[in-house]
């Protein structure tokens, strides 16, 4: 019976995209038209990648709230190089590289600095990549993308969006380096249990750093992404965007306890929220009110979590007593 459960909670995202997708076929006419559900992919593509990267950090315990400021810091970046050198290679680097640097600068202080918990530099590097972006922009977009990067952020394959084959080749990537590399087994142990890596011998503190660094480069990629689909880099941009991907991968069914989850939970996390809005738009539902609902969501996502973590526990005792 517990084992039963936990398979249900394990799935209960994903059933529960299921359910809305049918739901709201019905609501809507215009939900499962071939131009809404492309316009969905589209617009959650950059939650779904740096969702992805925040989704390696929360494995570790940890929290990356720079995520948003750090997409809008590459984005200006990249504008500005593209007005200097209008080289497609040079914009492309210089976004990822911007993105990886912040990135870096979070893991290297939270781990060095011997910091309580990534919070509060995240917190601060938040403000400081905002700040800079500003003051790089003049707090103002800047016009101009290479035709590389608008073809990958608002072009299409057969009518299916560029950026989704970004994201999926992103998400193979992290499949593959999660089940293949020795790197993947420490980013679980190392959120898992923290002690009992050190005592293994893991490099705890280089596992932490690599992780903030994903998740950088990760904004990075979500840069490209958003300056091609609107050709124009903006201090403005990624907005909010940290809670948005903090929600994606907790919707999605990992747990902020860390050492548990896969990366397919950020991806249907980001869909969910995708859908919800999408839905809300569709059924002319108050902008105000869909914050709320997200809210909502959030708060059931996490005590489905707590349900999953004490019905593991209790699975524990059962079988501890079974054996005895």
């Amino acid at each position: 019976m517990v084992r039963t459960s936990l398979r249900l909670l394990g799935a209960g995202p994903v059933v529960i995209l299921l359910a809305l997708i049918v739901l709201l076929s019905f609501l809507s006419p215009y939900f499962l038209t071939g131009r809404n559900l492309s316009n969905i992919l589209s617009q959650t593509a950059v939650i779904a990648l740096v969702a992805m990267g925040q989704h390696i950090v929360i494995l570790t315990r940890g929290i990356d709230l720079s995520v948003g400021s750090n997409l809008a810091l590459a984005s200006v970046v990249g504008a500005l190089v593209f007005k200097s050198t209008d080289s497609t290679f040079l914009v492309v680097v210089a976004m990822i590289a911007s993105g990886g640097l912040v990135g870096a600068i979070n893991g290297l202080v939270y781990v060095y600095g011997r910091l309580p918990h990534p919070f509060i530099i995240t917190l601060a590097t938040l403000s400081i990549a905002k700040g800079t972006a500003l003051e790089l922009s003049d707090g103002r977009a800047i016009q101009g993308m290479p035709d590389f990067v608008r073809a990958i952020g608002g072009g299409s394959i057969y009518g299916i969006p560029g950026s989704l084959f970004v994201v999926a080749g992103v998400a193979l990537l992290f499949a593959v380096m999660a089940k293949t590399m020795v790197w993947g087994r420490w980013i679980y142990a190392v959120g898992g249990k923290p002690e009992a890596a050190v005592q293994m011998g893991i490099p705890v503190k280089r596992v932490l750093i690599s992780a903030y660094v994903i998740s950088g480069l990760c904004a990075g990629l979500g840069a490209i992404l958003l300056a091609g689909r609107t050709d124009a880099g903006s201090p403005l941009f990624g907005n909010l965007l940290e809670l948005d991907t903090i929600a994606a991968v907790i919707i999605g069914g990992a747990s902020f306890l860390g050492g548990r989850g896969h990366i397919g939970h950020a991806l249907v996390g980001a869909i969910m929220i995708g859908v919800i809005r999408n839905a809300l738009n569709l059924l002319n539902v108050d902008i105000f009110f869909q914050l709320i609902v997200i809210g909502v969501v959030i708060v059931m996502a996490v005590e489905a979590d707590v349900l999953r973590n004490h019905l593991e526990g209790r699975m524990r005792v059962l079988q501890a007593a079974g054996q005895a």
